[in-house]
Formats: C-alpha cells, sequence, structure tokens
C-alpha cells in the first residue's frame, strides 16, 4: 500500500502542479483487511492478498472543489500503480 499511495501523491502534486494549483497538503490514508490464513498458506479458501481497498485522499491549497476533482480522476486515469492493483495483471517470474 505504501508503494500504491507514494506513486499516486507523486501524480496528485504533478497534475495540480501542471494545473498552476499550491498544495498545502496531500495525504492518502488507505486501508484494507488481510487474512494472514492466505498469506501464509494455512487455507486455500482465503486468498493471499487483498480483495478490495478503500482510501481517501485530502487536498488543500488554493484550489477548488471542481479542480481537485479533476485531479483525482486524472491520477485515477494516469498513475501506473493505481493501474496495477485496480487491473488484473499477467505475472511472469522465474527463479534466476
Amino acid at each position: 500500500m505504501a508503494a500504491v499511495n507514494a506513486c499516486m501523491t507523486v501524480g496528485y502534486v504533478a497534475q495540480a502542479a501542471i494545473r498552476g494549483i499550491a498544495l498545502d497538503d496531500c495525504r492518502i490514508e488507505m486501508e484494507g483487511e488481510l487474512d494472514l490464513r492466505g498469506f501464509l498458506g494455512l487455507d486455500d479458501s482465503v486468498p493471499p492478498g487483498y480483495r478490495r481497498i478503500n482510501y481517501a485522499v485530502t487536498l488543500e491549497g488554493d484550489g477548488s472543489r471542481e479542480q481537485y476533482e479533476e485531479i483525482h480522476q486524472a491520477v485515477m486515469a494516469t498513475s501506473p500503480n493505481y493501474f496495477n492493483m485496480a487491473q488484473p495483471i499477467q505475472m511472469c517470474g522465474r527463479l534466476a
């Protein structure tokens, strides 16, 4: 979650800067439930990761609510880590 937050924070700051908006605060609070039985392989019926992640973004500065909403939509459309978390992706790992 920290990597997703960091990537998205860069997006919020960049999108605000593009629009000439000075941010005084950019904060993302994220939470999810992780059942360790899945992670530890103790129960095959329990997924090893998150099924849902909730987050709230706080933007404060000289922008309007409408501008912050536009920034929020732009970040969700362009953030690589948001994309990776929100869409199924193919992982092709190998032991080297």
